[in-house]
């Protein structure tokens, strides 16, 4: 199986986005939180599977949740780059690398 890191920009990202929800509705953030294991689970499975958004990152759409990660692989390794809300700028993860 293999190792996944969150870069200090997505550990950012998801804290923001979980400290949201949690401010609005505890089972909000609980689901939000399930919503991206899940989604580390199904990329760690197969992590080629989900698009390309550019020459070297993929994006795994979280289900209900206007999120994505963004990720991109390191051998064995899945860094997560970005957990992207769909409505800020595609790309803002760029300069947190």
């Amino acid at each position: 199986m293999a190792e996944v890191n969150f870069l200090p920009g997505a550990s950012s990202d998801y804290d923001d986005a979980f400290n949201w929800y949690f401010s609005r509705s505890e089972s909000a953030a609980e689901g939000f939180e399930k919503a991206v294991e899940l989604a580390i689970t199904e990329i760690v499975k197969a992590p080629d599977r989900w698009p390309l958004c550019d020459n070297r990152h993929r994006q795994h759409l979280l289900k209900r949740y206007p999120y994505s990660l963004v990720y991109r692989l390191a051998g064995d390794t899945v860094l997560i780059v970005a957990v992207a809300h769909a409505r800020r700028q595609f790309g803002y993860w760029r300069q947190q690398e």
